[in-house]
């Protein structure tokens, strides 16, 4: 139902200009007067939003910790909402990140208790993060641990009950089971191999449920930004096969830590292809009845993926990066051309099969559209041409990823090109007020920006600068953690976290938590509350939002330096000089938001502690002017 503006229009004044008005009020008087502070760098953000809404432009809106940001784009957001009668999208760097926008005593909670507003905000997230009816049956009948159970207990009664009135609430998402590892969970989600429009339980199942549910906001719909640019990358697909875009059509797109976008295309734009996934696919089609000439091809298949597989992992350059570098042999090459013959041969066979009815339909519909998928990835694999690959573990498979080199074109034409604003909003967006970097690696040509400042004085800060050998880290650590401070440490990666991890003494470890063993919002919920003393992660370089006594030590482990995997190797190597345009760059500005974890309003006080081995220690002159404070 749309909801009327949160100000009076008038025959002689634009909406603009009337939107103008309100947010001087609200920014100026309103929230003042309930407690909050009037800071000049919110009130210039607000109004060039509004600038930017008018023009329909994109812009780059870097303004400093403890601006306000949220609040500055929240307000006309809602705004533009309500007056074009679409909702406002806005996209978080992570799941994480959207839990930490609508908790309660967030900003949008803020908004509706002292502004006396009614705003109508829906959370879209990827289909990864909801339960799939499908594999959680699967599973229920081999698991027997108790997590398991948990979850059977959370599916309505309504899900399984016969009759076409039933109504069933949205359920099944993640952050419901805060107790369930990722390991496990990735046993039960959905997953690309699941094909929803032929299901039988796709309506009854809370993905369904979800974005029929979203869909209907009139203010905001919050998701991350991977799952927008899944919505670009199969908006077109989905249409042709009469199936809705996952996103409805939005009146304005904010992107919250915007300088994470083009990770989030490159994700997106990715085709996946898993050692297991296809035997354990063409296995469930094996059953009585189906024709000899049919079980030869799967057989063949499966034998031939297996192989292409075996000489895969050969053909890989050992490294300890997540992403493995493969040298592809002729052999590789020449097993990945018998894959599409096979396949084509597999489906041919399946034409036969689907008027005997062996197979059961949707079974038989979901390795045909599979088996449609991984023949045009296997292609793309093996004629070497722009695209980027690597060997990756992925929901615990091995997993050949593929993804176009770059994403520039498939953006300006999908997102930039479309006549809607388009705010990227963020502590650090550029390089000293330069925002040729950003805008660069997401080919945006024409654009508007500003950069202000924090409010903040950043007197209760101190920053210490420690060089140290590598190997003397982990103890470094072990004795800053003796005091019992609220301490976040920040790894540049998941292998760096988990080499610390093994490291670190048995004693050291029993109030440390680390992302990846629960649900990671229920973990920063116990380290908010007191329970967890140390938090250890690879990803909450920004976003994470917790004041004053909640966090009083940021530890950053490592330089955030970019991996040597093949996806940054094809950066570099696309650029004249890899470490100014590439390497700094990507540091710099991960640098400053893990520093920025520590201070999030004008209360807050606490410690840096930035750890250099003798290699990083030659780097300080690189990143001692971004720092926000002299440091020790």
């Amino acid at each position: 139902m749309r909801q009327s503006l949160p100000f009076e229009l008038s025959k002689d004044r634009s909406f603009f200009e009337s939107l103008g008005d309100w947010l001087g009020d609200v920014l100026y008087d309103e929230l003042p007067e309930k407690g909050f502070e009037c800071r000049d760098e919110q009130i210039f953000m607000a109004y060039q939003i509004e600038q930017a809404l008018k023009e329909k432009n994109v812009l780059f809106a870097e303004a400093g910790v403890g601006t306000g940001k949220t609040i500055a784009y929240l307000l006309p957001a809602i705004s533009y909402a309500r007056y074009t009668g679409r909702p406002a999208l806005i996209a978080c760097a992570d799941e994480t990140l959207i839990d930490q926008l609508v908790k309660e005593g967030g900003d949008i909670y803020k908004l509706t208790e002292h502004l006396g507003l009614t705003i109508d905000v829906r959370l879209a997230k990827s289909r990864n993060q909801y339960l799939c009816l499908k594999r959680f049956e699967e599973t229920e009948k081999v698991v027997t641990e108790e997590w398991i159970d948990d979850i059977a207990t959370t599916i309505p009664d309504g899900v399984y009950s016969q009759g076409s009135m039933i109504t069933v609430d949205p359920f099944g998402v993640r952050s419901d089971y805060p107790t369930v590892s990722d390991e496990d969970w990735q046993k039960v989600n959905y997953n690309a191999i699941m094909q929803c429009s032929v299901c039988e339980m796709r309506n009854r199942c809370g993905l369904t449920l979800h974005r029929a549910h979203y869909r209907q906001s009139s203010d905001l719909i919050i998701c991350s930004q991977d799952f927008l640019m899944e919505h670009l990358s199969t908006k077109e697909s989905r249409e042709r096969e009469g199936q809705l875009p996952l996103l409805p059509e939005v009146s304005m797109i904010v992107l919250d830590e915007g300088h994470l976008l083009e990770y989030a295309a490159q994700k997106a734009m990715t085709v996946k292809v898993q050692s297991y996934t296809i035997v354990n696919l063409l296995e469930r089609l094996m059953v009585d009845g189906v024709r000899e000439r049919t079980l030869y091809a799967m057989e063949k298949l499966q034998d031939d993926h297996e192989l292409f597989f075996d000489q895969l992992r050969d053909d890989v350059i050992p490294s300890e990066e997540d992403r493995k570098t493969i040298q592809k042999s002729q052999r590789l090459l020449s097993l990945g051309k018998q894959l599409i013959d096979d396949v084509e041969q597999l489906l041919e066979e399946f034409v036969f099969e689907s008027e005997l009815y062996m197979i059961p339909e949707y079974e038989l519909n979901m390795a045909e559209e599979f088996l449609e998928q991984y023949e045009a990835a296997i292609r793309i694999f093996i004629a070497q041409g722009d695209a980027v690959d690597w060997l990756e573990e992925t929901d615990g498979e091995e997993t050949l990823v593929i993804m176009p080199r770059l994403i520039t074109d498939v953006l300006e034409e999908k997102l930039f090109s479309k006549k809607i604003p388009i705010v990227f909003s963020s502590a650090t967006l550029s390089v000293n007020k330069d925002f040729s970097y950003i805008a660069y690696s997401l080919g945006i040509k024409k654009y508007q920006s500003f950069s202000v400042p924090s409010p903040f004085d950043y007197e209760e800060v101190i920053i210490y600068l420690h060089e140290i050998e590598q190997k003397q880290k982990v103890a470094k650590v072990e004795q800053l953690l003796k005091d019992g401070q609220k301490t976040l440490i920040l790894f540049k990666s998941k292998q760096a976290m988990l080499s610390f991890k093994s490291s670190l003494s048995m004693m050291a470890r029993l109030t440390v938590a680390f992302e990846g063993d629960r649900e990671l919002s229920a973990i920063i919920r116990d380290f908010q509350d007191g329970t967890v003393k140390t938090l250890c992660s690879y990803h909450l370089w920004e976003g994470l939002d917790l004041p004053e006594e909640a966090l009083t030590r940021v530890i950053i482990f490592d330089l955030p330096f970019p991996p040597h995997d093949p996806l940054f190797d094809a950066k570099r190597a696309f650029a004249e000089n890899p470490f100014e345009e590439v390497e700094l760059p990507f540091m710099q500005l991960r640098l400053q938001q893990g520093i920025g974890r520590l201070i999030r309003t004008s209360n807050d006080y606490g410690d840096i502690h930035i750890l250099l081995n003798e290699e990083e220690s030659k780097l300080v002159p690189e990143f001692i002017d971004i720092l926000p404070v002299q440091p020790k």
